[in-house]
């Protein structure tokens, strides 16, 4: 229950949903067509966290408004902000501390929740450092075009402390958007000896993917489990390790 903080809440973005949805499971009163989880959820939707249908927002009469500044639109943010709603933009963390960092400050500061227990349990679970690298992997995001992780990002991190470097690191964009030709490229050249295709927000699957990259081991992973930060972040490392070779 909020201690004097917003009572009621809209989130846009899926995985900070689920982080409210645990740890202050009251104040929420809509959430996107994408917020699947907890499986459970039962709440208005209000379009997709791209492009959600502002009126919808605000006629849930929201105290407060949960957006990411890579997840959701400036102009959205700022139409909301014009009907006087407030809004809680969280930044793009490039490393899961700096995660469960924001997402400290956005429920003790924001919500006024007390720190939920398994934001603790997250924080030890990925305090440790780093195992040996055992692979290199050009990790995809999106098809058509081709969008894998740069430099800086969540996922990147959650990668980096399994074991796996990414091939694009040095790039100057946390998202490039190589060529196909320019992938088989790096594989080619040993620049990479793997492929991670999570299955979101692109829903990669072994028909949709793996074909692109014969000459490469493939790993087919979870999107929830690599991109979101929150909970999942408690069952991240056993869901993906196995999958990665």
């Amino acid at each position: 229950m909020a201690l004097g903080g917003p009572g009621r809440v809209v989130s846009l973005v899926p995985s900070i949903t689920e982080t409210v949805a645990l740890s202050a499971p009251c104040v929420l009163v809509g959430a996107t067509e994408y917020c699947s989880h907890p499986a459970d959820l039962d709440l208005p939707r209000v379009g997709g966290s791209k492009y959600p249908d502002v009126a919808a927002v605000v006629a849930l009469r929201p105290d407060l408004v949960l957006a990411n500044e890579e997840e959701n639109r400036r102009e959205d943010v700022e139409a909301l902000q014009r009907a006087g709603i407030a809004v809680w933009t969280t930044t793009a963390a490039a490393t899961v501390p700096q995660a469960l960092e924001s997402l400290r400050r956005m429920l003790v500061d924001g919500l006024r929740v007390p720190e939920p227990p398994w934001l603790a349990r997250a924080r030890a679970e990925w305090a440790g450092p780093p195992p040996r690298q055992r692979a290199t992997a050009i990790t995809c995001v999106w098809r058509r075009p081709w969008i894998v992780l740069g430099r800086d990002t969540f996922a990147g991190d959650v990668l980096r402390r399994l074991g796996i470097g990414n091939a694009y690191a040095g790039h100057p964009q946390r998202y490039p958007r190589p060529k196909l030709d320019e992938l088989h490229a790096v594989l080619d050249a040993n620049r990479a000896d793997l492929v991670v295709l999570p299955d979101e927000p692109y829903a990669f699957s072994a028909q949709d993917g793996p074909g692109a990259f014969p000459q490469a081991r493939c790993a087919l992973v979870s999107g929830r489990h690599l991109t979101w930060w929150g909970p999942s972040l408690l069952e991240a490392r056993d869901v993906l390790a196995p999958r990665l070779p």
